[in-house]
This record gives C-alpha cells, sequence and structure tokens, in this order.
C-alpha cells in the first residue's frame, strides 16, 4: 500500500474516534425531544462551513445525485440516527448500527456489480457480534421504533457509501462533503421543524455540544470520511464498528471503570473483523476491477 494510501487509511480511522462520542454529547448536551432538528442543525451549518472554505455551490448537472447523496448520508441518517439514539440505550443503538458494513456488503453486489464472498459476510456479522459483546447490556428494554430506526439509518448511510463509489468522483471529497451536508441538512430543517416545532430556549450547554457537533464531529469528520470512501471504497464501512470501541474505551479511562473480560473479547473480534472485512472487501474490488479474459 503507498504512502497516500496509508495516510488516507490513518485519518479515516480517526473518523469513527470521533463519532464515538456523538452518542453521549447529542444525550448529555442537546434536547433529545428534537432529534431531527438536532441532525438538521448539525449538518447545515458543518456543510455551509466547508462550503466556505472553497467548493463554493454545488454544480447544476449534479444536483439530482448530490442531493440523493445528501439524502442518504445526511437527511435521512441523520434523522433516524438521532431518533435511534434518543430511544434506546447507547449500547443497543451501537449495536443496532454496527450492521452497516453487512449491509454496504449487500448492496455491493446490484450496485458495484461484486458479489460479496463467504468471508466478508462473517466478517461483518464477526463484528457485529463483537460490537454487541462489548457494549450491549443484557437488561436494556427494546423500543421498536428505535430499532427500526436504527436498522433504518445504517441501511440509509450504507447505500450512500457505495453510491458515493459506484458515481465515482463529483469533486473532490472536502465538496463532495460540503454539498452533501449543506443539501442533506436543507431537506431535513423543514421536516424538523414541521414535526417538532422550535425547540426551548438554547443554553450555554446546548450551544457548546452544538459547536463540538457541527466543527469536530460532522465538519472535519465527514470529509476525512468521504475522502476515505473516495480513496480506499465502499469498504470503510468495516471502521465504523470501531466507533462503540473507541466509546467505551474512553468511557473506562475517563470514569475509570474496568473492562471485563466479556468487553475485551468483544474488542478482539471487532479488530479481528475490522481488518478482516477491510482486507477482503479491498481484494474483492480489485478482482473486479481486473479486466476478464475474452472468450475465444
Amino acid at each position: 500500500m503507498s504512502l497516500n494510501l496509508n495516510r488516507t487509511l490513518l485519518t479515516t480511522i480517526l473518523v469513527p474516534c470521533l463519532w464515538g462520542s456523538t452518542y453521549i454529547v447529542f444525550t448529555q448536551t442537546l434536547p433529545v425531544d428534537h432529534p431531527l432538528l438536532v441532525g438538521a442543525l448539525r449538518a447545515l451549518p458543518a456543510g455551509l462551513l466547508l462550503m466556505a472554505l472553497g467548493p463554493g455551490l454545488p454544480p447544476r448537472d449534479k444536483l439530482l445525485p448530490l442531493s440523493a447523496l445528501g439524502l442518504a448520508n445526511i437527511g435521512i441518517f441523520f434523522a433516524l440516527l438521532f431518533v435511534s439514539a434518543a430511544r434506546l440505550p447507547g449500547g443497543l443503538a451501537a449495536t443496532v448500527g454496527s450492521t452497516q458494513p453487512l449491509i454496504v456488503g449487500l448492496l455491493a453486489w446490484p450496485l458495484l456489480g461484486r458479489r460479496p464472498g463467504r468471508g466478508q459476510i462473517l466478517a461483518a456479522l464477526a463484528g457485529l457480534i463483537g460490537v454487541a459483546l462489548l457494549v450491549l447490556d443484557p437488561q436494556a428494554k427494546l423500543d421498536a421504533v428505535g430499532i427500526v430506526a436504527g436498522l433504518a439509518s445504517a441501511a440509509s448511510m450504507a447505500t450512500g457509501t457505495v453510491l458515493i463509489e459506484r458515481w465515482g468522483k463529483m469533486g473532490s471529497p472536502l465538496a463532495l462533503a460540503a454539498w452533501q451536508l449543506t443539501l442533506g441538512g436543507l431537506i431535513l430543517l423543514p421536516v424538523a421543524l414541521l414535526v417538532e416545532g422550535l425547540p426551548p430556549t438554547p443554553t450555554i450547554l446546548n450551544g457548546i455540544g452544538l459547536g463540538y457537533l457541527v466543527l469536530v464531529g460532522t465538519a472535519l469528520a465527514y470529509w476525512l470520511w468521504v475522502r476515505g470512501i473516495t480513496t480506499l471504497g465502499a469498504s470503510v464501512a468495516f471502521l465504523g464498528l470501531l466507533s462503540p470501541t473507541v466509546a467505551t474505551i474512553l468511557g473506562a479511562v475517563l470514569l475509570g471503570q474496568w473492562l471485563g473480560g466479556v468487553q475485551l473479547l468483544g474488542i478482539a473480534v471487532i479488530l479481528g473483523s475490522t481488518i478482516t472485512g477491510m482486507l477482503l472487501s479491498r481484494r474483492a474490488a480489485a478482482a473486479a476491477a481486473r479486466p476478464q479474459p475474452r472468450s475465444a
């Protein structure tokens, strides 16, 4: 792997580390009874900020595919993600969301012409089991709406991830992230206001939490994530398994909680499935891109 690919991989790994803090920031600093509005206010300012850094307005001839990406990766994903986070315990929400690599592998077949191998499917399932071992509380209260929202949010972002690879280069990673966030935020904002109305008077704590989500958890994170997808392909979805891992480790360090044997096993399974899944997915992508010999 070249030096540039190694750098891109390392910066892409940073993204799930940043996203690992999203749940606690949302539940502790922002109005959980306005999940759609929080999603819109997270996306739109981040997109406008990135556009101000250079890309400008999206090209007219690319508005339709960019709007589709913005809807899948931002509008629908953010809305359902925060609905899931508001209705489910953090561990259960993370476990449901970890289905994304499996969904990406299945969608790559019809959309990219890459049939997922048995190893990829097993790696994705192992990652899901690893996350469950790490964060799932057996006593967690199930909520049907929260579970469906979590699964749908994972499916939505998985679709957007595969479509970015399918449609190819429509702009630089910075531009693609900026346009997706802006268009997704513009689609979600009126829906949020119509469904949820205005939130209570914002507090300083709300401002701090939203500022962190906009600048670090969204603008920076999505720029790096889109760069990872455009460079490394949809296989980066396996890196999303690291998000609950980092969140759990940070919680253990900051709160002085020791990790038990089951949690350590979960971490080992997640790391193994992430590495294996990415290697197998990239190998499958390389094989699909290789010219096929012509029959006589």
